[in-house]
């Protein structure tokens, strides 16, 4: 996992500046940025920003849960022919072998007793609920750090945009959207980690610069800047241990999310308080919202059906376990 933040203001383009004599606000880093205009009144919408809570919220909660990870595994309570606990004063807390974690973390028996995605659990022993346990559980204490890293500065930006009841959903149903088609195709092994939901942030956040392509003035770049991001990352994910499919489900379905949510009002019709003869929302991003809405429905509708039904992804598309894992000299792929 790699960081996907950008501090300059091109991750997002420049927005249309606010009225003469209205400085624009200043976000929680210190840059200043012009607010989103999505309000009714178009000088106070310049000064509008949501306090970020979610965000917050989601990385105590993973660190409290990879606390209690490492509570339940307690590797000095047992033997490991990988050798000795890795950081022994921490003595219950301590991690599993270098040989065996080398993300400082618990063994995959602790992770799998905790919730971690599982086919065979989900598919054979109706436990369906490891499809959203799992993205609140991390391999270990390096996966941990990178992956709230990357949320806390791509996640708060967002948050700060648009608030908790647009960005928690995206990230809830991207974290469930990747596990899906996680499940689908890596069967023979375990899977954790909250990347698929921080894709799918990235993937909103791609949605949201298309659909609102009109108030942007620099475009191009901020374009340009998601892409390069979001490339780099899924081109990570072809390394082996890595689950990519997490990754591709999570984009996919924020991206789709980002046009249902996060779409806002044209600026003229915000700029005339709504008295404007155009119409509050262009044409093409009610199609856009529509489409994806029905695309993102339908799309979890037929995983979740293929999943329980036991159908295996890779037995009808025969290239697709390369999405995860292309083998070279230096490593190989598990079948």
């Amino acid at each position: 996992m790699t960081d996907t933040s950008n501090h300059s203001d091109v991750e997002y383009g420049q927005r249309v500046p606010p009225p003469p004599g209205r400085p624009a606000p200043r976000y929680g880093n210190g840059i200043h940025v012009p607010a989103p205009p999505f309000y009714n009144d178009p000088i106070a919408l310049q000064e509008r920003t949501y306090k970020p809570w979610f965000v917050p919220t989601v990385v105590v909660v993973d660190v409290i849960l990879f606390v209690f990870e490492m509570v339940v595994n307690n590797c000095p309570g047992h033997d490991s022919v990988y050798g000795s606990c890795v950081a022994p004063f921490l003595h219950r807390l301590s991690f599993q072998p270098w040989k065996e974690n080398p993300l400082l973390g618990p063994t995959s028996n602790t992770l799998e007793k905790m919730g971690a995605l599982d086919w065979n659990k989900v598919v054979h022993q109706s436990q369906g609920w490891r499809l959203v346990s799992c993205m609140w559980l991390h391999a270990g204490l390096i996966h941990l750090l990178a992956n709230m890293i990357c949320l806390i500065f791509i996640g708060v930006r967002l948050e700060q945009q648009f608030g908790f009841l647009r960005v928690a959903p995206i990230y809830l149903i991207s974290g469930f959207g990747g596990s899906v088609l996680s499940a689908l195709f890596i069967q023979n092994s375990i899977s954790v980690g909250a990347s698929g939901a921080l894709f799918g942030i990235l993937g909103a956040m791609l949605a949201e610069l298309l659909t609102n392509w009109t108030i942007y003035t620099n475009r191009v770049a901020a374009l340009f800047n998601i892409l390069i991001i979001a490339a780099i990352n899924l081109a990570l994910g072809i390394l082996p241990h890595v689950d990519n499919f997490a990754h591709i489900g999570g984009f996919l379905s924020g991206f789709l999310l980002g046009f249902i949510i996060l779409l806002e009002p044209q600026y003229e019709w915000v700029k005339s308080r709504g008295r404007a003869s155009v119409s509050k929302y262009a044409i093409y991003q009610i199609i856009l919202a529509v489409v994806a809405a029905l695309v993102l429905a339908a799309g979890l509708a037929v995983g979740l059906l293929a999943l329980f039904n036991g159908k295996n992804g890779n037995d009808h598309c025969g290239w697709c376990h390369y999405l995860s894992c292309v083998p070279t000299s230096s490593w190989k792929c598990n079948s």
